[in-house]
């Protein structure tokens, strides 16, 4: 059995060498480094496949979240309301900006926000909503839509880990994620489901005075060199980046099948165990159906019951499977987020995910053995420990 990782960059990487190596000679050969044709190129296919008006790429996924607020003109005390259960980046860009982060709890299904503590949290200084798509679920859109549009408040989606990803509306229709709130950020961090070989990431909308507004962001304010109209900051993404993604993009969708693909095998693996609860698509469908492209799996969590998660983290360390714990700590019991106003009886949900959630190996390169081998040695350490 070949080795265990936690994302197989390596092996993804030989499967398209023939591809990926072209597109950076050509960046080398053309000494376009910075905003050059193949940036151009990328972001043009990008709009494309997510079916949004404009992509503005930029320097990291934590940039695009903090551009897009500053685009949207947020002031100093406004108040944001995100999930408590998330990575740091979406409430770290809140407090940059000096505006108020305002965590609210999540779904025990989903693990994405839940919009019922939306509305709860809603003062006469809330300007937007930060839904988080978390490890590749679409969030209940339709919904943190209407309440947007019932509040007047902007919705700036959080696509970091779930670009690719079908939202079904209650008409029937689908949208990519990214492409329904006001405006979107996402990264491109080398182990998301499209990622670069180094730091990037974009920004998505379907407005055009807000994607002009950002692109003067982007580049230090300026439309004109040397014009500087906005106050803003230095963030592109290369053209080197950009030439591996623009390769990578025409194998999202067959990335994203291969995640959904080892998640049914997973989760075929530890199904009706009573300890064990797998993961599921937006609906909560019985297991992943077939049709399942609201998921597209950056991470594959399983939420235990009774069991000793981290004694199991350091069962699979020993055994050479690598896991991961996200998120060990709740954003609103982080040292630098920690404020008077929470009530901990209003994140029962994230406080018990922290203690309870596990993330197994989930890439594009995951085979059969592998899988059995993670599986069987869950399920042996589990039912040994009863």
């Amino acid at each position: 059995m070949k080795k265990i990782q936690m994302v197989d960059l390596q092996g993804q990487y030989a499967k398209i060498k023939d591809v990926v190596d072209p597109s950076i000679q050509e960046v080398m050969d053309s000494a376009a480094f910075i905003n050059g044709p193949k940036v151009h190129q990328f972001q043009k296919n990008l709009e494309e496949y997510l079916g949004v008006k404009h992509v503005i790429p930029c320097a990291n996924g934590t940039d695009a979240l903090q551009i897009a607020m500053m685009g949207l003109g947020l002031k100093p005390g406004d108040e944001v309301i995100t999930a408590d259960f998330t990575f740091a980046a979406t409430v770290e860009v809140i407090a940059l900006l000096q505006l108020t982060p305002v965590l609210v709890d999540v779904d025990p299904v989903t693990f994405n926000i839940d919009v019922d503590a939306i509305e709860k949290a809603i003062t006469p200084k809330t300007k937007a909503i930060v839904p988080v798509h978390l490890f590749g679920l679409a969030a209940d859109m339709d919904a943190i839509m209407d309440l947007a549009k019932k509040h007047n408040l902007y919705v700036i989606e959080d696509n970091a880990q779930g670009i690719g990803a079908d939202y079904l509306h209650r008409d029937g229709t689908k949208t990519k994620t990214g492409a329904i709130g006001h405006v979107a950020s996402t990264s491109f961090f080398p182990s998301k489901n499209l990622g670069c070989y180094g730091d990037g990431g974009a920004i998505f909308t379907n407005d055009d005075d807000l994607a002009h507004t950002i692109r003067g962001i982007v580049n230090h304010g300026m439309y004109k060199r040397y014009h500087h109209d906005v106050v803003g900051v230095n963030s592109r993404l290369d053209s080197i980046q950009a030439a591996v993604l623009d390769a990578k993009l025409p194998h999202l969708d067959t990335y994203n099948e291969a995640r959904r693909n080892a998640a049914r095998k997973y989760s075929e693996a530890f199904k009706d165990h009573p300890k064990i609860t797998v993961p599921t698509g937006r609906t909560a469908c019985e297991g992943i159906c077939g049709t399942c492209d609201c998921h597209v799996f950056h991470q594959y969590t399983l939420n235990l019951k009774d069991v000793d998660r981290d004694a199991l983290v350091a069962h699979l360390q020993e055994q050479n499977i690598p896991c991961g714990v996200y998120y060990p700590i709740p954003l609103h019991l982080q040292k630098a987020y920690a404020d008077e106003r929470y009530n901990e009886e209003d994140f029962k949900v994230t406080n018990q995910l922290v203690q309870s959630v596990i993330s197994l190996p989930m890439h594009t390169e995951l085979d059969d053995e592998q899988i059995e081998f993670i599986t069987t040695t869950v399920l042996n350490f589990i039912d040994g420990n009863s």
